[in-house]
């Protein structure tokens, strides 16, 4: 018992370090973006903004049953999930630099960014999401909200895609539609 509380107290300083240091990685990407003129911005992304923040509330509440435990696996999992979200979120916002923004719209000068992890996935940012929201509920929450958070998640996180996909083939015709062909949207091998 004393070792799974050990490994509870790691799991939990590495979920907080790697909150750090995801949040960090958008630092340079919104400065490079600030001040940079919208040609048309997709508000519905504000609703899937919403959505999503609703799923990370469910993930970081502390409602717990008495007796509440993370399991050993639970624990080792979310430890190998957190640095490789990391890692791809900082990926993701260098290759995206200026294009980066909070809400979905495209600047004058938008190009459409295709390097690094965006080969592979259309959406890396969100995929990181995804790996941190895991990383968050396999150290940290009661089952049920994990489900909940999840499944919020995924509802506003569809409807982002949506919004800025939308907004990407109206912006870049073919050459997006090309693109969205060859990569999924932000679960590999899935969608």
């Amino acid at each position: 018992m004393l070792a799974l509380s050990k490994l509870n107290l790691v799991a939990l300083v590495e979920l907080f370090v790697c909150w750090f240091a995801w949040i960090l990685a958008f630092v340079q990407p919104r400065r490079l973006a600030g001040g940079k003129e919208r040609v048309e911005t997709a508000y519905a992304s504000r609703l899937g903004v919403f959505v999503v923040m609703c799923g990370f509330g469910c993930i970081w509440a502390y409602i717990r049953p008495p007796g509440f435990t993370k399991t050993m696996w639970e624990l080792v999992a979310s430890m190998a999930l957190g640095p490789p979200s990391v890692l791809l979120a900082w990926s993701a916002a260098r290759h995206l630099g200026k294009q980066w923004r909070f809400e979905a719209a495209v600047n004058a000068d938008h190009e459409l960014v295709r390097t690094g992890p965006y080969r592979m996935i259309r959406h890396p940012i969100y995929c990181s999401m995804l790996g941190m929201l895991l990383t968050t509920g396999l150290a940290w929450t009661w089952w049920p909200l994990m489900v909940a958070g999840i499944l919020l998640f995924l509802i506003g996180t569809e409807i982002r895609v949506r919004a800025e996909e939308g907004l990407l083939a109206r912006h870049f015709g073919e050459e997006f539609w090309e693109y969205k062909l060859r990569t999924r949207a932000y679960l590999p091998f899935l969608r």
